[in-house]
C-alpha cells in the first residue's frame, strides 16, 4: 500500500485537511492503462462535441477556508466602519461596477469577467456543495459526483490521450467521481494517471517500445486470469501513446513558457498550469490558492493573498482571450462559504453562509456585469437569490451537458446530475 500526501490545509475547527490518495490492492492500484481501459469499459456516451468544433473546458478555482466576500466583489462603503472594514471599492471599466481596491486588475477588465453577489451556501468547511452542488452532509449518504467527474463521464471515448479532468490540488475532498466509479477520479500531477505521463529517467524510445512487447509476452498469462484481454489491447496501447505523445505531459512543463511569462506567474505557477491544460485539450482543471479561513487578523492576511490572486486570474483571463479561446474555457472563482459581515475582536471575519460571492469568466456567457446584490450591511440575498447549485447548472449548460441528465448510482437507481436545475439568467 502506497500512500501520496498532498498540501496540508488547518482549519478553525482543528481537522487538518491533509489530501491523500491510498494505492493498493482491491481496485485503487491503478496504472494507466488500467485508468484508460475502466474509462472507456463506463463511458456509455460518445466524446462531446466530436468533429472540427472544440469543446469547451472549465478551470474551477477553489479558494478553501471561506473568502470574504465583503472585502473582494461586494465591499459596502457606506456601512458602518464595524461592517466595511479596512479595504475601498474601486471603479471598474463597466459603469457601475465596484470591486475591491486590491483588485486593479481585474477592474481594468471587468468587461471579460462577472460576479454574483447573493449565492447562499450552507455552514460547511468544505468544497464538496461548490465542486457537486450537494453539501457534505448529503453526499455523506447521496455520493453525488464532482463536477469534473460528470465531465469526465460525458466526454470519455476510446480514441482520446488527453484526461478530460485534472486536479492540481491532489485528491481533495470535492473531486472525487462519487457514484460514477473510480473510473473517473482526475489525474493529478502528483498519483496515478498524470504522474504516469511523465518518461522515466535514460529510457529510450528504444527500450519504452520493448516495455510494450513485454507486456504483450504476458499476455497468455493474463488471458487466464481475464478472458476479455486479449493480446497487447487498445488501451495499454494509448497509455503507451500517451507518453509518447506527451500533450499534457509537455503542458504541465512550465520551462516551455518564456521567463517573461513565467514570471507574470510567480506565486500562481497552477494558474499557468491550468491555462497550458486546457489548451492541450483538457476537459476540466481544478486548483486552489491561499488559505481564507480569516477568523483574526482577516485585513492583514487579505493584503498579502489579494493582489497575488488578482494577477492569477488576470493574467489567465488575459492569455486566454489572447489565444481566442475567451469563450471556450469557463472559470469560476469561490470558497464554501462567505465572512461575517461584522468585523469580530480579532480583526477577523468569521464563517457566514446566508449569503457569498462568485466570480465567473469565458465560456461563452455574459460578462461585464455585477448579478445580485446583498442587503446594504451584506447579511444577506437583497435580490436575484441563487444556489450554488444553480451557478453549477449554468456552468454544465456552458459545458453542453444538461444538468438535468441522469446516470446510475452504486445500486442501479437513476439520479439527476442537479436536483436544482434552474440557470442563473444574467449569464445565459
Amino acid at each position: 500500500m502506497l500512500t501520496i500526501w498532498g498540501a496540508k490545509q488547518s482549519f478553525c475547527d482543528g481537522i487538518s485537511r491533509r489530501n491523500f490518495l491510498k494505492i493498493g490492492a482491491f481496485g485503487a492500484g491503478l496504472s494507466l492503462a488500467d485508468v484508460l481501459r475502466l474509462r472507456a469499459n463506463a463511458s456509455d456516451t460518445p466524446a462531446a462535441n466530436a468533429g472540427s468544433v472544440r469543446p469547451k473546458s472549465a478551470i474551477m478555482i477553489y479558494l478553501p477556508g471561506g473568502p470574504s466576500h465583503m472585502d473582494m466583489y461586494d465591499l459596502k462603503p457606506d456601512a458602518p466602519v464595524e461592517f466595511r472594514g479596512e479595504f475601498r471599492p474601486i471603479d471598474t471599466n463597466v459603469p457601475g461596477v465596484r470591486i475591491s481596491e486590491h483588485f486593479p486588475m481585474q477592474a481594468r477588465m471587468w468587461d471579460k469577467l462577472a460576479c454574483i453577489r447573493s449565492i447562499v451556501s450552507v455552514d460547511e468547511h468544505s468544497d464538496s456543495l461548490v465542486s457537486t452542488g450537494y453539501s457534505q452532509r448529503e453526499n455523506m449518504t447521496g455520493n453525488h459526483p464532482s463536477f469534473g467527474s460528470v465531465v469526465s463521464k460525458v466526454r470519455s471515448s476510446d480514441t482520446s490521450t488527453i484526461p478530460p479532468f485534472v486536479s492540481l490540488r491532489g485528491m481533495a475532498r470535492g473531486t472525487e467521481p462519487g457514484f460514477l466509479g473510480i473510473t473517473h477520479r482526475p489525474f493529478t500531477p502528483n498519483g496515478p494517471g498524470v504522474e504516469n505521463l511523465r518518461p522515466l529517467a535514460n529510457v529510450s524510445t528504444d527500450r519504452l517500445n520493448q516495455r510494450r512487447e513485454l507486456l504483450g509476452s504476458f499476455d497468455s498469462v493474463r488471458r487466464d486470469i481475464d478472458s476479455s484481454i486479449d493480446g497487447l489491447d487498445a488501451f495499454t496501447t494509448r497509455a503507451f501513446d500517451m507518453i509518447a505523445n506527451g500533450g499534457v505531459r509537455n503542458a504541465l512543463d512550465l520551462t516551455r513558457e518564456t521567463q517573461a511569462t513565467r514570471t507574470r506567474y510567480q506565486g500562481v505557477e497552477s494558474f499557468l498550469t491550468a491555462r497550458r491544460l486546457v489548451e492541450a485539450g483538457v476537459g476540466c482543471v481544478t486548483l486552489s490558492y491561499g488559505g481564507w479561513d480569516t477568523h483574526g487578523q482577516n485585513f492583514q492576511s487579505l493584503r498579502r493573498q489579494l493582489p497575488v490572486l488578482d494577477r492569477g486570474i488576470a493574467n489567465m483571463i488575459q492569455d486566454l482571450h489572447d489565444r481566442g479561446l475567451g469563450n471556450d474555457v469557463m472559470t469560476v472563482v469561490w470558497g464554501e462559504f462567505g465572512r461575517t459581515p461584522r468585523v469580530n475582536a480579532g480583526a477577523g471575519r468569521d464563517h457566514w453562509s446566508p449569503v457569498m460571492s462568485a466570480m465567473i469568466a469565458g465560456g461563452g456567457l455574459r460578462m461585464g456585469q455585477a448579478i445580485g446584490s446583498s442587503t446594504a450591511r451584506g447579511e444577506r440575498p437583497q435580490d436575484r437569490r441563487y444556489t450554488v447549485p444553480q451557478v453549477l447548472s449554468t456552468m454544465y449548460r456552458a459545458m453542453g451537458i444538461d444538468p438535468g441528465r441522469t446516470f446510475p448510482s452504486g445500486t442501479g437507481r437513476p439520479m439527476y446530475v442537479l436536483d436544482d436545475r434552474e440557470p442563473v439568467r444574467e449569464l445565459a
